[in-house]
């Protein structure tokens, strides 16, 4: 959970979030890649899935980490998200 928002991870790997969207609680941009999920970790307003491949998915504030477009090449074939 974030301060404001809250994401579940389905049996299907799929993810669910909801509260308020400037706090993790819309991923629908995101949605497409929200696939074969394993762990989910929130900070105060940002959310970051890593996905059975080890790719990194990110949704929510950009000053809280919800952007990781800047290093999304490098957001690959990792071992744990913390």
């Amino acid at each position: 959970a974030t301060r404001s928002a809250f994401c579940a991870l389905r049996r299907d790997g799929s993810v669910v979030a909801w509260g308020a969207e400037d706090a993790g609680g819309d991923c629908s941009h995101v949605q497409y890649e929200l696939f074969d999920v394993q762990q989910i970790q929130g900070t105060g307003a940002a959310f970051a899935a890593q996905r059975a491949d080890g790719r990194i998915i990110t949704w929510g504030d950009e000053m809280a980490g919800g952007n990781s477009e800047d290093v999304r090449e490098q957001l690959y074939d990792v071992e744990q998200l913390g």
